[in-house]
């Protein structure tokens, strides 16, 4: 039987079609790969030399802001040092911020987009072997993301296992 073997993209409907291309583009870093005016429609993508796009725009939104539509959109980063970044960029432009989590496997910071959309970014954990980290979902629990890697993770442990002893 065939199988997919990863998400293409997610397409999102949009009151304020400027305001969102922006927020992709300029705060999580995405590049545009194309467009219409005509058609009121944008292409992001964060690897557009593998991926045409991830995020698709588009107006013709039609929901109340507050409506519920999207779960979340979670976005991969490539190291703690990205995760603290990007927090510190959302808080530097007023983008909400829900919470700064671990799942016992990430280090992840759930914010807003300007529309009200739950997005995520994380660092997938992995271990002294370079295997991704596994822990039995759901985990949930609050972390301080300021700190530098070392106290990131020993927090991290330290709430899995529940010492800083390996």
């Amino acid at each position: 039987m065939p199988k997919v073997n990863s998400l293409g993209h997610v397409g999102l409907f949009c009151k304020d079609l400027n305001a969102m291309r922006n927020f992709y583009e300029n705060i999580l870093g995405m590049t545009v790969t194309d467009y219409s005016d005509e058609r009121e429609m944008v292409f992001l993508s964060s690897k557009p030399d593998i991926e045409h796009h991830e995020i698709f725009l588009t107006t013709g939104r039609d929901v109340e802001m507050h409506g519920k539509i999207v779960q979340q959109i979670s976005f991969h980063v490539d190291s703690l040092n990205d995760v603290r970044e990007f927090h510190e960029e959302f808080q530097a432009n007023n983008t909400p911020i829900d919470s700064v989590v671990t799942h016992g496997n990430t280090a992840s910071v759930y914010f807003r987009d300007p529309e009200g959309n739950r997005l995520e970014i994380y660092y997938s954990l992995t271990n002294e072997s370079g295997k991704l980290v596994q822990w039995k979902q759901p985990f949930r629990k609050e972390i301080d993301i300021t700190q530098d890697n070392e106290e990131i993770l020993k927090q991290i442990y330290e709430m899995t296992f529940g010492s800083e002893e390996k």
